[in-house]
């Protein structure tokens, strides 16, 4: 995929119908997944993020299409052609460079 991103503000890519969707974590899509998952602290929701369902993984990337600045509803991802390996790594990638250590 070669669309445009930005890897320094964690953007990652996934392939939704055949384009590269830009996917990032925010406070905004943090938020918003609290109160889907109905979780007090983040650290709740990241237990709850380690064991994902299928309907929960199209919520999560419906949370981060929007913070990529490209939101889709959770019933057009849940249409969507979507390789589900290369979403559950993409939904991955992106919380890791949100949360990884800086040197």
């Amino acid at each position: 995929m070669r669309e445009p991103h930005n890897l320094a503000r964690g953007e990652v890519l996934l392939g939704i119908d055949g384009r590269g969707r830009r996917l990032c974590v925010t406070l905004g899509v943090l938020a918003e997944l609290e109160a889907a998952f109905d979780v007090g602290a983040l650290s709740e929701l990241a237990e709850r993020l380690a064991q994902l369902t299928a309907s929960d993984l199209i919520v999560v990337i419906a949370a981060l299409t929007a913070g990529g600045g490209e939101p889709m509803s959770s019933a057009e991802i849940a249409a969507a052609r979507i390789d589900p390996k290369a979403a559950a790594a993409a939904v991955g990638e992106a919380f890791r460079i949100a949360f990884a250590d800086e040197a």
